[in-house]
């Protein structure tokens, strides 16, 4: 899998080098050296989606250890990092933040729940989002639009029934019966984790059964992050000198996040990104100089912001780091206070 997403990687940056060079270089790179540092401030802007995103994943969790606003942002930050700079099929993120969470003091089946039901309300909000987008190229649809709003309706109608399984298998205790399986197969030698998948299925369904933070989380903080998101695009597009409304910045978002999310084993959607832009934004009439520098605009936020991410999440996985999380968990099954330190990291 490892070597699957270097070749990947590998082949979506001549993929992404040859639409450069097919196109005009010199007009994309003219674009991006006109737009400046306001690309900078455009790529900065990520931040605030991130933190809507932790403030509604934050929402999904309870208990005294939850980690505050802050922290939330943090675990954002380094799992967005991974997912998107790593071949980690967008779920390495999800591993990492489990473990932080676990060493900020969350119980793990909670953790395991909190990540699990954020993936499954990701993935509807996603889909509905889509569908906004799509809906969008059939009202102000040419030939070329049409037929590419047809083609990505179809994905959606055929992906559609797989995404809401997921979304919905929370009710078939999917971690206990798959344990119990492995648990026959190698005679009993995982029968403790059976009760501690258990646990986790049944945090995954307490999660569901608080109608108000679900709906809250699908309309109002997933809306907020995708608005948020589409402020990116219409920053970048403003300071390249093309003038388009929040509308079509969100459909651009909606739509290249499908393209991206069917794309997950090319790390960081290297070519996949910059062809979509193309599709995509050719739909609404920009040029193909435009949307690549667009995808370069994007690129420039993932060196400002999810490089660094990857530096503090080897920081937060240093050996010291490991052993004094050590530490602080054999203090809190003794029902001793956390370090310092610890509790600094959590907030």
């Amino acid at each position: 899998m490892k070597h699957l997403g270097r070749a990947a990687a590998l082949l979506g940056l001549l993929l992404s080098l040859w639409l450069v060079w097919r196109d005009n270089p010199s007009a994309v790179f003219g674009a991006l050296q006109a737009a400046g540092a306001g690309l900078v401030v455009a790529a900065l802007a990520h931040v605030l989606p991130m933190i809507a995103n932790a403030c509604s994943w934050r929402s999904l969790i309870r208990g005294a250890n939850r980690p505050g606003v802050v922290g939330m942002t943090h675990l954002v930050w380094v799992r967005e990092s991974v997912n998107s700079m790593l071949p980690v099929a967008r779920i390495g993120g999800e591993v990492v933040a489990f473990r932080m969470l676990k060493r900020w003091g969350v119980r793990p089946s909670t953790a395991v729940g909190s990540i699990v039901v954020d993936m499954q309300l990701t993935v509807i909000s996603q889909l509905m989002f889509t569908m906004v987008g799509i809906g969008f190229l059939f009202m102000h649809a040419h030939s070329g639009t049409l037929r590419l709003a047809g083609q990505l309706a179809w994905g959606v109608v055929v992906l559609a029934p797989m995404l809401l399984l997921f979304a919905l298998v929370q009710h078939a205790n999917p971690f206990e019966r798959i344990t119990r399986a492995l648990n026959r197969m190698t005679s009993g030698k995982l029968a403790e984790l059976v009760g501690q998948s258990a646990q986790i299925d049944q945090s995954i369904k307490l999660i569901w059964r608080r109608r108000a933070a679900v709906l809250r989380y699908l309309f109002f903080w997933q809306t907020l992050q995708c608005l948020l998101t589409a402020l990116e695009i219409w920053l970048a597009l403003y300071f390249l000198g093309v003038r388009v409304t929040l509308v079509e910045a969100l459909v651009i978002e909606s739509l290249i996040q499908a393209i991206s999310s069917a794309a997950f084993f090319v790390p960081g959607g290297l070519g996949v990104q910059e062809g979509g832009f193309i599709l995509i934004g050719g739909a609404l009439g920009l040029d193909p100089s435009t949307c690549l520098a667009l995808a370069a605009a994007r690129r420039i936020r993932d060196l400002l912001l999810f490089v660094p991410g990857l530096i503090a999440w080897q920081f937060a996985e240093s050996p010291k780091r490991a052993a004094r999380s050590a530490l602080d968990d054999a203090r809190a099954k003794r029902g001793e206070p956390r370090s310092a330190v610890s509790e600094t990291s959590r907030r």
